[in-house]
């Protein structure tokens, strides 16, 4: 029997009980759509870090000696992620590689937000529930985390740090492209400097990072 195929209500079920079952049955939805993005090679990843005990597990994650979201310091290619995205609509997609979940989210007033979708807790699948208040809400079901959309910080839960950012930007044509990543809680500017390096001086002049302009620093031009 599917998720959605419920049986018939039990003789004589209150009111209390329904509400109940129906919460466990999106709580299960939720459960599904979140290891829905853990692919197998994520999986053994996970059982690796916990066959070495989930207190030394944790203690990595938390500490960062695991990978995390954002660690590169080169500026990634930029990807596409949707021919067009609607308020209201997310997209879950893989950047900056192809072993790095993220999400990309169209609030209701027409902003656009990226995340890593891999919780900050103990790396399991991190969903955005449109219903959870004017912009809805970034959720990991393994632990009950929460993450603010807007800016991705800690809301409720166990997770320790905000989810790393990922940069995104609209063409004329609507499509959606992610194009730079941030480490968690790392400012954009210093996310971005970081990243353009001496590599590329127009748009490290563009958010003033230091040193940029300087005599001497190579410019790559488009090919």
């Amino acid at each position: 029997m599917s998720v959605t195929e419920q049986p018939p209500p039990y003789p004589g079920r209150g009111q209390d009980d329904g509400a109940a079952a129906d919460a466990a049955v999106e709580q299960l939805r939720d459960r599904i759509s979140a290891d829905s993005l853990t692919t197998r090679r994520d999986y053994l990843r996970i059982v690796a870090t916990v066959s070495g005990g989930l207190a030394i597990g944790g203690v990595g994650v938390a500490a960062g000696i695991l990978h995390r979201h954002g660690d590169s310091e080169s500026l990634p290619a930029p990807k596409k992620v949707s021919d067009a995205l609607a308020p209201g609509q997310s997209v879950a997609f893989r950047f900056p590689g192809e072993d790095d979940r993220a999400l990309a989210v169209r609030l209701g007033d027409g902003s656009l937000v990226g995340y890593s979708a891999v919780c900050t807790h103990l790396a399991c699948g991190v969903l955005w529930r449109e219903d959870r208040g004017a912009d809805g809400e970034l959720y990991c079901p393994c632990h009950e985390g929460v993450f603010d959309a807007r800016t991705g910080e800690v809301t409720a839960g166990p997770p320790p740090r905000p989810l790393p950012r990922i940069f995104l930007t609209e063409q004329a044509d609507g499509s959606v492209w992610a194009v730079a990543t941030a480490r968690s809680g790392e400012p954009a500017k210093d996310a971005l400097c970081r990243q353009f390096g001496d590599d590329h001086p127009l748009e490290s002049a563009s958010v003033r990072c230091p040193g940029a302009g300087r005599p001497g620093a190579p410019e790559r031009r488009p090919t």
